[in-house]
C-alpha cells in the first residue's frame, strides 16, 4: 500500500508541476514549496509546534486551537503550514503564527528533510489530513 501511495504522490506532484506552466494557482504552490525547502536550513531556530492545514477552511477550524496555544504559551513558536495557495495567501501575515509556509509534497525525501531540519515539539494536522510519509517520520522521531 505504501508503494502505491508514494507512486501516486510522485504522479500527483508531476501533474501539478506540469499544470504550473499554465495555471497560476499551481505555479504559486510550486514556487512556495521551493521557498520552504530552500529556507529549511536558515530560518527555523527554536522549538516549534507545527500545525498543518490544507486550505483556508481547515485553517478556520484550527484557528481557535492556534490562538489558544499562542495565548496559553506565549513563548511557544508556532509553525503554520498550508498546502493550498488560497489559504496561504489569505493568512500569510497571521499574527498568531511565527512562521507560515507551504508544505512540500509528501515524498519520503521531503518528509525527512522537513522534520529533521526543524525542531518540532508537536505536530497537529487539522481535519482529515493523511500525509503518510510526514506522519511516519514524525513517529520515528517521537514527535
Amino acid at each position: 500500500m505504501r508503494q502505491i501511495y508514494n507512486v501516486a504522490i510522485y504522479i500527483f506532484s508531476f501533474l501539478i508541476k506540469v499544470s504550473s506552466l499554465f495555471n497560476s494557482k499551481s505555479k504559486k504552490l510550486i514556487k512556495g514549496q521551493k521557498t520552504t525547502l530552500e529556507t529549511l536550513n536558515k530560518s527555523y531556530e527554536g522549538d516549534f509546534v507545527w500545525i498543518h492545514v490544507a486550505s483556508l477552511g481547515e485553517f478556520e477550524q484550527g484557528k481557535p486551537l492556534i490562538e489558544s496555544i499562542s495565548s496559553g504559551f506565549p513563548n511557544q513558536k508556532i509553525l503554520l503550514s498550508f498546502f493550498s495557495p488560497s489559504g496561504y495567501e489569505a493568512k500569510v501575515d497571521y499574527k498568531f503564527a511565527d512562521k507560515i509556509i507551504y508544505l512540500p509534497f509528501d515524498t519520503i525525501k521531503n518528509a525527512r528533510l522537513f522534520v529533521n531540519k526543524i525542531n518540532l515539539k508537536a505536530a497537529i494536522f487539522i481535519k482529515y489530513e493523511f500525509w503518510f510519509n510526514y506522519l511516519e517520520v514524525l513517529q520515528r522521531n517521537s514527535i
